[in-house]
C-alpha cells in the first residue's frame, strides 16, 4: 500500500504564492507517473502538473505560473504555485503511478485544501 505525505496548503490572496510538497512512500525509482491534481468544488478533478515517464506536463491553466519540480534526493515532488488566482481554489491531490510487485499501481493523497481570496 503507497502513502502519499502531502503538505503545504493554506489560504493566500490573489497574487500570492505556496508551495505543495508530495512524498510517497515508495521510491521515485519505482515511479512512473507522479503529479498533482485539483478538484474544485462541484468541478472534476484536472490536471495541474505531472511528469509522466519523464515527461513534464502542465494544465493549460497553470502554465507559467506554477512550477512542479521532482526532488530525488528527498524523494519528494514539489509545486510551486506564483500569481495565484482565486480560480485556483480547490483540493490538490497528489498522485502517482509507479512498479509495483505485481505491476503498475496508482495511488492518491488524501487532498490539500487551496483557498485563494480576491
Amino acid at each position: 500500500q503507497v502513502q502519499l505525505e502531502e503538505s503545504g496548503g493554506g489560504s493566500v490572496q490573489a497574487g500570492g504564492s505556496l508551495r505543495l510538497s508530495c512524498r510517497p512512500s515508495v521510491s521515485l525509482r519505482t515511479t512512473v507517473l507522479i503529479g498533482w491534481f485539483r478538484q474544485a468544488p462541484g468541478g472534476q478533478r484536472e490536471l495541474v502538473a505531472s511528469v509522466d515517464n519523464g515527461v513534464l506536463k502542465y494544465g493549460d491553466d497553470v502554465k507559467g505560473r506554477f512550477t512542479a519540480t521532482v526532488d530525488a534526493a528527498r524523494n519528494r515532488m514539489n509545486l510551486q504555485m506564483n500569481s495565484l488566482k482565486p480560480e485556483d481554489t480547490a483540493i490538490y491531490y497528489c498522485h502517482i503511478k509507479h512498479i509495483g510487485p505485481t505491476g503498475d499501481v496508482t495511488a492518491w493523497g488524501q487532498g490539500t485544501q487551496v483557498t485563494v481570496s480576491p
